[in-house]
């Protein structure tokens, strides 16, 4: 039984499924694979980029070593072209202000004006820290989402705390909330807090614990029908350290002190100071939104630029997607990209593009952009032309080595569209600025004006990667594979394949 083919034009995905049958091939193969997998992981594009430089180094530095040159001394050569070019990048990047660019570099990277569309939308309603999701939208129309505020992805405990029996929703306004990292099983540990609600005006009472249940969820839900009291029961978000952290985001967000053994408070001893507040609190079964929590801005100020420096120092992609989501809801909000098609395949393809341009677009806002079709990298040659001449050597022969095989891509984009290569380089070459060729309409134009463009996050790290991959397969003596166990195909296998 086969699996439906997979429809797509993502490089890191196609270069997932190479394997070579010779074993040292397939080494040299997944060493490649690599420098596209990472700069993936970094940017979400320009995966690409970095198999056709990767390629083309390691082709040109293979020459220069048969003809005697030592590798090492490439490397060095090779390791400062590559700083060299990376601060050029940096010059010429033109950053990313408003949402017509932001248009630009997704339309570019998604194939598809609609999707890129979605994706400035979002960028714009969420901030450039906001969260933006893809998902599978349940029609064939595209759909963006916003969600306000700080979303939890837990619901009410007790559908008798709703206010709006139509759509089964609780809404508070203006609610006091309380925050505990303990479970509120007792009457004895609710009746102080509500006590003291009623005698501060009685507004509405949100609590968020590590579960509410028993007589405490019974009293509740019994003042709630009486009328005495509105509020809402909902358990904590996440498990262990992340459930805690959770509920330090959400105290901080609302100004609330978190009621938990940790501090030794203890819930009979809640004062109305302990308590947080917000403009509104809606939940719904399966989900809680926080909006405009009355914390202290400085103190989320200081939660966020806690949660970046997390954000840049783990190396686990689980952690930092969900560091993403805690640093998002402090600070904006979650958009969601709802994206349809008529098959599961178109699905995956369309996902997958959308899921690209995302990261492009990501990559564009935090680094700017640059001409793309491989322009920038031609007017980085300039750069490394004054480099090799202040070096000598095999280390000035490394500096050269880039600097020929930063053309690679112009020339293949070229060639993809029917045009001969070299002719186009050349042309390009006699240019400056983002002087640059148009494949898909065959003609030299200004590239960012046309909106060609790529973002310089991306140039960059498939440069980077590239040439990490490259310099390591240059200095590499000898590989050790393992021998190869050739296992006979079962008989019936044989028979249908001589059949």
């Amino acid at each position: 039984m086969w699996s439906l083919p997979v429809v797509c034009s993502d490089g890191v995905t196609i270069a997932k499924e190479v394997e070579l049958p010779d074993v040292y091939e397939n080494m040299g193969a997944q060493l490649v694979k690599e420098a596209a997998s990472k700069t993936n992981d970094v940017v979400g594009d320009g995966t690409t980029t970095s198999v056709v430089l990767a390629r083309a180094i390691v082709r040109n530095g293979f020459m220069n070593i048969a003809a005697g040159a030592n590798g090492m001394d490439l490397k060095s050569g090779i390791d400062k072209a590559v700083k060299a070019v990376v601060e050029e990048i940096a010059n010429i990047a033109i950053p990313v202000e408003n949402r017509d660019q932001i248009a630009r570099v997704a339309a570019l990277s998604a194939h598809e004006e609609g999707i890129a569309d979605l994706i400035a939308e979002a960028m714009d309603k969420v901030g450039r820290e906001g969260v933006i999701t893809i998902e599978e939208s349940k029609t064939m129309v595209d759909e963006l989402d916003f969600v306000e505020g700080m979303r939890l992805d837990r619901g009410y405990l007790s559908p008798h705390f709703v206010t709006d029996a139509q759509r089964m929703e609780v809404t508070l306004e203006e609610p006091l909330i309380l925050i505990t990292d303990t479970k509120v099983s007792s009457v004895n540990d609710i009746v102080p807090t509500l006590e003291k609600v009623a005698q501060a005006g009685g507004r509405p009472l949100a609590i968020i614990a590590e579960d509410v249940e028993g007589e405490a969820l019974a009293t509740l839900v019994v003042n709630k029908l009486r009328g005495t009291i509105s509020c809402v029961a909902v358990k904590a978000p996440g498990f262990g350290d992340r459930r805690k952290a959770l509920l330090e985001d959400i105290a901080i967000m609302t100004g609330a002190t978190v009621i938990s053994n940790d501090t030794g408070l203890s819930l009979d001893a809640v004062e109305v100071s302990h308590l947080g507040s917000a403009r509104r609190i809606i939940a719904v079964k399966d989900e809680t939104t926080i909006v405009e929590g009355r914390g202290a801005p400085e103190a989320t100020e200081s939660r966020v630029a806690q949660i970046r420096v997390q954000v840049e120092e783990t190396t686990s992609d689980y952690d930092r997607e969900k560091l993403q989501e805690r640093l998002a809801a402090l600070v904006g909000g979650v958009a969601v990209i709802r994206v349809g098609a008529a098959t599961e395949p178109e699905m995956n393809e369309r996902k997958s593009r959308t899921e690209d341009a995302l990261s492009a677009t990501r990559a564009a806002v935090e680094e700017g952009i640059v001409p793309g079709g491989g322009v920038t990298l031609i007017r980085s040659e300039q750069v490394l032309d004054d480099l090799q001449a202040s070096l000598s050597g095999d280390e000035a022969l490394g500096v050269r080595l880039i600097r020929d095989s930063l053309s690679a891509p112009l020339e293949l984009i070229s060639e993809n569209a029917g045009h001969p290569g070299q002719v186009v380089l050349d042309k390009v070459r006699q240019g400056e600025g983002d002087w640059g060729f148009d494949a898909e309409k065959g003609e030299y134009t200004h590239l960012i004006q046309s909106g060609i463009i790529d973002p310089a996050k991306v140039t960059r790290s498939a440069l980077q990667n590239a040439c990490s991959i490259a310099a390591m397969l240059l200095t590499t003596q000898a590989v050790v594979a393992e021998i190869p166990i050739f296992k006979p195909l079962p008989a019936d296998v044989q028979d249908f394949m001589h059949d």
